[in-house]
């Protein structure tokens, strides 16, 4: 169904090829994923499918790219839309329309389809993706992760042969990733779909994947496969692999069920052990929270519009801590976010960061308090290079010279100075502002969906930065449905459903008690309550 043929893709101005001598073939009706480090082509092989590349985005392509027999050289996108659906990184550069149903219709309007048939779809795909309840509601008032359901549901209402998805759980909660995933895996086993993703998370998608193609560093070989015997060889795996990788499993556990039932005898060797993790060490290098509260929060309220977005919140941060906020999709994470950041003004209750009403701050005075990373990196950068922004944020920030390129190099190497910010992945984007944001090393960070786009090598990167400004004092509040993230590294977790918190405790006691949102390690091993791989290699050594 799809085939690439010695593909190479180079853009002006970079010295290397986004990617080189890609052969590989996507049979029909099958999910195939792309995995691989951030950098490596996986966006750009997915647009080639499209037609986007090099027709949209510019660049020079060689080789063949052909897609239910259209060569993608002489076809360009329009002429490919009734074969190929595509969901980007990035769903707000999607929509068309204002409304949830109207912008579910579009693409059928598009391609003439009769009003009864559109009718049908998109009841049924109201119903796939569990959007009923949003059909009216504008685009511009849901959350991250609604938004991206509505970008795939778009695309499946058209029924195309060929679904091309970029990171597509990147920003939905658990439960919606996985409804996602079982809709994407229903359309490939009972229509014949053929589906070729890439995504970071792999705990989440590897287990659905028939094929997985890793993507390799310049000058290594393309590896594709079952996808047990590529999570064998690659460099990136999700913890299920490195827990069986650990432990010598043969077969390579996939699935949390697997890992369960090859999990007994490690089970008894760490009850041996004492049956539970070594907390004081696996905090190691975390600050115990300390002194005078950072931010506090008092019978928080916020409407926006017709939606009561919060109510009734009641949050502390003292210095050092690192907080996760977690929930649904449109539970008020963001939203929380923004009003401790002064962006929004509470419609009850109170806030202070600093002990001042962030709100009431000027912009000046405000980041010497607190910093926000948004969901959509592109909202901060607004110069031509990444030198340009890192040196608008030194200034901006009366930072020493060099800072902020610094914070940059340790986070993610290899990012050239004249690199236009719109020419970096939405990871390395994400990246370009989280340093930007670190430059005035604020009291408070608060990051939205922090590890979105992110690979496992920076996120330990990233969480090694976080871990650093936690010694210094610095409290970090991040909103995340990265399970993984808030196991490896957070104090607390508090858990919010409709606007409220109703849950807030230590990072263990919380995610060990939510089948939602307990990481992979947790599940294996429960009831021992052991929450990552480094925990369990530290207490086997």
């Amino acid at each position: 169904m799809i085939r690439f043929e010695n593909v190479s893709v180079r853009y002006d101005d970079v010295p290397h090829p986004t990617v080189a001598g890609i052969e590989l073939t996507v049979p029909e009706g099958e999910l195939m994923l792309l995995a691989g480090p951030s950098g490596v082509g996986k966006s750009t092989l997915l647009g080639a499918v499209s037609g986007l590349v090099p027709h949209f985005t510019g660049g020079t392509l060689t080789g063949r790219v052909t897609v239910a027999g259209r060569d993608t050289r002489t076809h360009k996108p329009r002429e490919l839309a009734d074969v190929v659906g595509t969901v980007g990184q990035d769903p707000l550069a999607h929509f068309v329309t204002d409304t949830v149903e109207d912008e579910l219709a579009y693409g059928m309007e598009s391609l003439g389809l009769a009003p009864p048939v559109m009718r049908r779809r998109v009841e049924e795909t109201l119903d796939l993706l569990g959007l009923a309840g949003l059909r009216d509601r504008p685009i511009a008032t849901l959350s991250g992760g609604q938004q991206q359901r509505v970008a795939i549901g778009s695309v499946l209402t058209t029924h195309p042969q060929v679904l091309v998805l970029d990171e597509p759980t990147s920003a939905l909660d658990p439960a919606a990733a996985e409804e996602v995933l079982s809709v994407l895996q229903r359309l490939v086993h009972d229509l014949g779909t053929t589906v070729l993703l890439a995504e970071h998370r792999l705990e989440r998608v590897v287990q659905y994947a028939d094929q997985v193609a890793l993507l390799p560093a310049p000058g290594e070989p393309l590896l594709v496969g079952d996808p047990a015997m590529v999570m064998a060889r690659s460099p990136v795996y999700p913890p299920v692999v490195g827990l069986g990788r650990l432990a010598g499993w043969s077969p390579l556990p996939l699935t949390v069920r697997d890992a369960r039932r090859a999990a007994g005898g490690l089970r008894e060797r760490l009850a041996a052990l004492g049956g539970s993790p070594d907390v004081a060490s696996d905090k190691a290098g975390h600050a115990a929270p300390h002194g005078t509260d950072l931010a506090v929060t008092r019978k928080l309220g916020v409407r926006r519009g017709r939606v009561e977005a919060l109510r009734h919140v009641d949050l502390t941060v003292a210095p050092g801590e690192i907080i996760a906020l977690m929930g649904r999709n449109g539970a008020g994470k963001s939203t929380l976010l923004s009003t401790l950041v002064g962006m929004i003004k509470p419609s009850t209750g109170s806030v202070l960061v600093g002990g001042a009403d962030p709100h009431r701050l000027t912009p000046r005075n405000l980041i010497g308090k607190v910093g926000l990373v948004p969901q959509e990196p592109r909202d901060l950068l607004c110069a031509d290079t990444v030198a340009a922004e890192c040196a608008a944020a030194d200034k901006d920030t009366d930072a020493t010279p060099g800072t902020c390129r610094a914070l940059l190099t340790d986070l993610l190497p290899d990012i050239a100075d004249a690199t236009h910010p719109r020419d970096l992945s939405e990871g390395q984007r994400l990246t370009l502002a989280l340093a930007i944001v670190l430059t005035a090393a604020p009291p408070l960070l608060l990051l939205d969906e922090p590890t979105r786009g992110l690979d496992y090598a920076a996120k330990s990167r990233l969480i090694k930065i976080l871990r650093d400004l936690s010694t210094q004092g610095h409290a970090i509040i991040m909103a995340t449905h990265d399970v993984e993230l808030a196991a490896e590294l957070t104090h607390r977790v508090a858990i919010l459903a409709d606007g409220e918190i109703v849950a807030d405790g230590p990072t263990p006691e919380i995610v060990t008690s939510s089948p939602s949102f307990a990481p992979q390690v947790s599940k294996i091993l429960a009831p021992q309550q052991w929450l990552t791989v480094t925990q369990v290699e530290r207490a086997l050594s």
